[in-house]
């Protein structure tokens, strides 16, 4: 009965895990290939821009398809459903999931360059089968010697990244525009401030019918396929010889799959991509040109005159209703991504509001919404022409899979610790004829294609040079933080009057106590009871779990009541709010306490002399003391935790939790030298003082009550 039982619930089991990726298959096709299912629409009038009516033959239309399956075939199928989803970062997906995986893999970043921190977090421990090879061990070591490598590596990243931010302003654009070319709009700006304006409701309100709005649209493009094929030219199918595939110009939507990969299981997306996706878009491709081979004077609008009459509206309807899911799938992407960029503080501070209390994905950023709004708004009004937008909207998508491709080649040879050869073909096959995209694509940038490198050009300059601006202030905290025996010459009590409560002081800095310190016991006579220096320290690990999120130590002997507590955040992790937090933060302390409580009664040994318990080696490191320092002042001032100490102390932290919580923050001004050069003195005193000025208050960003917050104004000059 036992055996039987087992195996029911082995059966149920498998049951539910095949309706689960169903279910995801399902939801995926209103949030994965919107972008890559509306291609149809426009890819055909873009590509050939007017010039068809001069060919008489069907040559042309014949390589023009050829070219669509091949690159269908290679690009969205082989490459991202079969290899790049293969390099998820513990289910996350995008061009940042891939530098994740190189920083924390191989050591290739500059964001995070000092893993110390994320050292004790089981997600970011990794087993690699594969025995490293020489050509392995070279690459991470060219990488972690050359400064100047890891800073193209990061260049790069923020090149694709920002060609994604600018895929949010063209594809609503170019996608609106080619739904209502079918009537001729002309007023189309009206449509895509409305998009706009219902972002703030979230996907979860206005995404209950993407899903089958998704499914319906890529069955009737398939089905009208497979009717224009079998009317106007069935000899079409001859399209799927690679021998035609020499004229086509540029593909669409691919990456998204990879971005949104993180909602949705790798299984689910390929079921939905190889069972419906890719069949219904190649047999709409193929029934559009058979049409065209006997219409050449509709190209511009031959995917709506292709439509059976008594059918037209009802599929213009689905057709309007496609492009805003592939707009809203789109610029969900982009609000994703950044807030991933804002994590990893490569992008200024803007307001971040979840729209789901269920889904953390779903989020909602007013700044970044409306400046693309406003952004597609002038491209409409200022351009106004399909074929310029499309040669825009080209160069952006092919330049992020560009992107994704040299990023894998170091992931395949240094995470997955494969051959170069094997990572050579890939790059062969792929980028070789990404690159002729990019070569087709560049061609054109005289007709469009400059809108797309201005934009990218535009928000690289603004991350790097906030990027630098960060790196810079945190160097400055790091060169002038307090020492230990700076803070053991103040006395037992820090020579300052203690006062109930707890002080949570805010630095950027991992280790050591940061120069505001020393600023704040100059200017204040009295401070709180218990003081804990907080550094929020982004990693490159998308979500850390609750329980290993806060890393607790002590600063200085116990009389001091100093602790210091780091807490790490995944890039894709929400921030709590600050009565959530406080609890956490407190409770962690506390359990600090408790556990030195087990640490110090083994802290004598057999010769009775004093040691130092495990949590106070770790504080002695995040201190920057060595052991042996630290093991003669704890000798010297005759200081060892006791049981009734230690619970003595939790008693006071709760009491000091029960009088309030005060967060103070640095509230500082970043000046260069005198004696800088002219173009770092532009762009920190000018730039960067603007982006700050400009950008979100880090206690907004935080959610940390105005109430409760103090500013301590200091300038860093760096």
């Amino acid at each position: 009965m036992a055996l039987e039982a087992a195996s029911c619930q082995s059966h149920e089991s498998r049951w539910t895990v095949y309706a689960t990726t169903l279910s995801l298959a399902y939801q995926s096709f209103g949030v994965v290939f919107g972008d890559l299912s509306i291609s149809p629409i426009y890819v055909y009038s873009s590509t050939f821009s007017g010039r068809l009516r001069l060919h008489e033959d069907d040559a042309e239309i014949l390589g023009v398809l050829s070219m669509i399956f091949w690159t269908l075939t290679l690009i969205p199928f082989c490459k991202y459903v079969i290899f790049v989803m293969g390099a998820d970062d513990n289910g996350e997906g995008g061009t940042f999931a891939l530098y994740s995986l190189l920083c924390r893999r191989s050591n290739m970043g500059l964001l995070n360059n000092s893993l110390a921190a994320e050292e004790h977090i089981s997600v970011s421990k990794s087993k690699n089968i594969l025995k490293e090879t020489r050509t392995n061990l070279f690459i991470k070591y060219f990488f972690q010697k050359y400064r100047s490598s890891r800073f193209v590596l990061l260049l790069v990243v923020l090149l694709g990244t920002s060609m994604v931010i600018g895929d949010g302003v063209l594809t609503p654009t170019m996608s609106v525009l080619s739904a209502v070319n079918g009537l001729k709009a002309k007023v189309p700006h009206l449509h895509e401030m409305g998009l706009f304006a219902i972002q703030h409701y979230g996907t979860h309100r206005i995404g209950c019918l993407f899903a089958p709005i998704s499914i319906c649209w890529l069955l009737c493009i398939g089905g009208i396929g497979i009717y224009n094929l079998m009317i106007w030219n069935p000899r079409f199918i001859r399209a799927l010889s690679p021998s035609y595939a020499y004229n086509f110009l540029r593909t669409a939507g691919a990456e998204a799959m990879f971005a949104d990969l993180g909602h949705f299981s790798l299984l689910s997306i390929r079921i939905a991509f190889a069972g419906v996706v890719y069949p219904c878009i190649v047999l709409a491709y193929m029934g559009q040109a058979a049409y065209l081979s006997q219409n050449k004077e509709d190209l511009q609008r031959s995917f709506y005159n292709a439509i059976p009459k008594p059918i037209f509206w009802p599929v213009f309807i689905i057709a309007t209703l496609a492009t805003i899911v592939g707009s809203q799938a789109i610029i969900s992407a982009t609000f994703s991504i950044i807030s991933q960029c804002r994590t990893l503080r490569c992008f200024p501070r803007v307001k971040i509001i979840h729209t789901s209390n269920q889904v953390h994905g779903q989020i909602y950023i007013p700044e970044v919404n409306w400046i693309l709004m406003a952004l597609c708004l002038t491209v409409v009004i200022g351009l106004g022409d399909t074929e310029v937008i499309g040669n825009a909207y080209g160069l952006a998508v092919i330049t992020v899979m560009f992107v994704t491709t040299c990023l894998m080649f170091l992931v395949i040879v240094t995470v997955w610790n494969r051959t170069v050869l094997t990572a050579g073909i890939f790059v062969l096959v792929f980028g070789t004829l990404e690159l002729l995209y990019v070569s087709a694509c560049l061609s054109k940038v005289h007709r469009g294609g400059w809108l797309p490198l201005s934009v990218a050009s535009i928000i690289v300059s603004v991350m790097c040079i906030w990027f630098y601006g960060t790196l810079r202030k945190d160097a400055f905290e790091l060169q002038n933080k307090v020492s230990l025996d700076a803070l053991l010459q103040l006395g037992t009590r820090l020579g300052i009057v203690r006062v109930p409560g707890i002080g949570l002081i805010y630095t950027n800095i991992i280790s050591g106590v940061p120069p505001m310190f020393a600023h704040l016991v100059t200017n204040f006579p009295a401070f709180h009871k218990i003081l804990i220096f907080v550094s929020l320290h982004p990693t490159m690990i998308p979500k850390i779990p609750v329980s290993e999120r806060f890393f607790v130590s002590r600063v200085g002997p116990p009389e001091f009541c100093l602790f210091k507590c780091i807490v790490r955040y995944g890039y894709k992790d929400a921030r709590q709010d600050s009565y959530t937090f406080e609890n956490q933060l407190v409770e962690k302390v506390a359990e600090f306490l408790q556990n030195e409580i087990y640490d110090c009664s083994r802290s004598m040994d057999s010769g009775g002399q004093i040691g130092l318990s495990r949590h106070q080696l770790m504080a002695a490191k995040e201190s920057g003391v060595n052991e042996e320092t630290a093991v003669s002042v704890d000798v010297v001032r005759n200081q060892r935790f006791s049981g009734a100490t230690v619970i003595g102390e939790v008693e006071e932290l709760m009491a000091a939790k029960e009088s309030g919580v005060t967060y103070m923050m640095g509230h500082t001004f970043v000046v260069a030298h005198s004696s800088s050069p002219f173009f770092k003195k532009f762009v920190i005193n000018t730039v960067y003082s603007f982006l700050r000025r400009n950008s979100r208050h880090p206690a907004v960003t935080l959610g940390i009550p105005q109430s409760s917050l103090v500013e301590i104004g200091m300038v860093y000059h760096v």
